[in-house]
């Protein structure tokens, strides 16, 4: 299969409301997204959002990287262009990712192909701050069907702790109970915060300190009184080898940006599992093209609900036949696959750059 083009667009989506995190607030995601049509017109698409601050990439390198292999590859047949980004994913796994994911559909990969309905439960994060107002979220939510609730932390210990026993207090064993703190403590206070936690009902504490902090987080998993989940740590199969030797470190977080695209997950996830981590996977920060794409590859993976939740934020979805969501989760149907709206494209389009091979033959 020959790609004949590849259009290369960043857009601009506002979000319903603002999704506050330790180390930013977002108001919007600005994705980098892939469109790829092969010979026969078969089409791709792929994201990549880069946050500011989560790595060490950013938004105009992705952009560049993505052009830049376009003009290069356009033309080329999907295996060669599939082994030469591949090679890039190193260097830089967020544009990779999005090069690679958009080869995936046009190419309908065997992990993105649903010939039987599976429904992939997601967790929800909790926005609200005070008590009553989490009160009032937690039963908005599980109405919705949600059962894992996921509370982000990192900021003033003792304001987060109690955060957090005000939403175990509304949940009142309905539900289960995560935390992730972005690798917003240091040391002393990832320990205190861990330390301090009252079990009932938490699943797991989520990357507590930077991400290379490899020592700092292990002080912390060997004093938490809930088992941690590193996120920003995995990048590959050999930090995953690495987590399992930590003791307190149950979980790792995947995302296929950072890992570097479906078959790189897979491979990942297959690892996790062989040496007894339990796996989470996906992208609080994507689009429906994205989210679509992880909760396809994280069937039969998955030790909870998944996190592949961002295509809730935006007041825009990209799919013309909206991605299902029912009772607290993405429903895949028995043959879905997802269509375009360019019409959403063009409204929230902010630069795009288009390669043909006929163009650059």
């Amino acid at each position: 299969m020959v790609i004949r083009d590849i259009v290369v667009r960043q857009l601009k989506l506002p979000l319903l409301k603002p999704y506050r995190v330790s180390f930013r607030t977002y108001t919007e995601f600005e994705p980098v997204v892939i469109e790829m049509v092969a010979g026969d017109g078969s089409l791709g698409w792929g994201e990549a959002y880069v946050p500011a601050g989560s790595t060490l990439e950013t938004t105009e390198t992705a952009w560049q990287f993505c052009c830049g292999q376009a003009a290069r590859l356009v033309g080329k047949s999907a295996q060669d262009i599939h082994a030469i980004i591949d090679r890039e994913v190193p260097q830089a796994p967020f544009a990779s990712c999005a090069m690679l994911s958009a080869l995936a559909m046009v190419t309908r990969h065997p992990a993105l192909v649903v010939r039987e309905e599976a429904h992939i439960p997601l967790l929800v994060p909790v926005s609200a701050t005070a008590r009553s107002a989490i009160a009032s979220e937690v039963e908005e939510r599980l109405v919705q069907g949600y059962r894992t609730f996921k509370v982000k932390v990192g900021w003033e210990v003792d304001a987060d702790l109690q955060r957090v026993r005000w939403v175990q207090e509304a949940l009142h064993g309905r539900a289960v109970l995560t935390m992730d703190a972005n690798r917003g403590y240091n040391l002393e206070q990832g320990m205190r915060f861990a330390s301090s936690l009252e079990p009932e009902g938490i699943v797991l504490f989520e990357q507590p300190c930077e991400a290379d902090e490899w020592d700092a987080n292990a002080q912390v998993a060997r004093v938490s009184k809930v088992p941690l989940m590193l996120d920003e740590s995995i990048r590959n199969e050999r930090d995953i080898d690495r987590a399992a030797t930590v003791e307190g470190v149950e979980f790792v977080k995947l995302k296929l940006k950072r890992v570097g695209g479906v078959d790189r997950a897979l491979a990942a996830m297959r690892r996790a599992r062989e040496l007894g981590l339990g796996v989470c996977l996906g992208d609080g920060v994507a689009t429906e093209i994205m989210c679509w794409t992880e909760a396809c590859v994280s069937r039969g993976f998955l030790s909870g609900a998944g996190d592949m939740n961002g295509f809730l934020k935006p007041a825009a979805r990209l799919f013309a036949n909206p991605l299902p969501f029912e009772k607290g989760g993405i429903v895949l149907k028995s043959g879905y696959w997802p269509e375009i709206d360019r019409g959403v494209i063009g409204r929230h389009l902010t630069r795009e750059a288009r390669y043909s091979a006929a163009v650059t033959a």
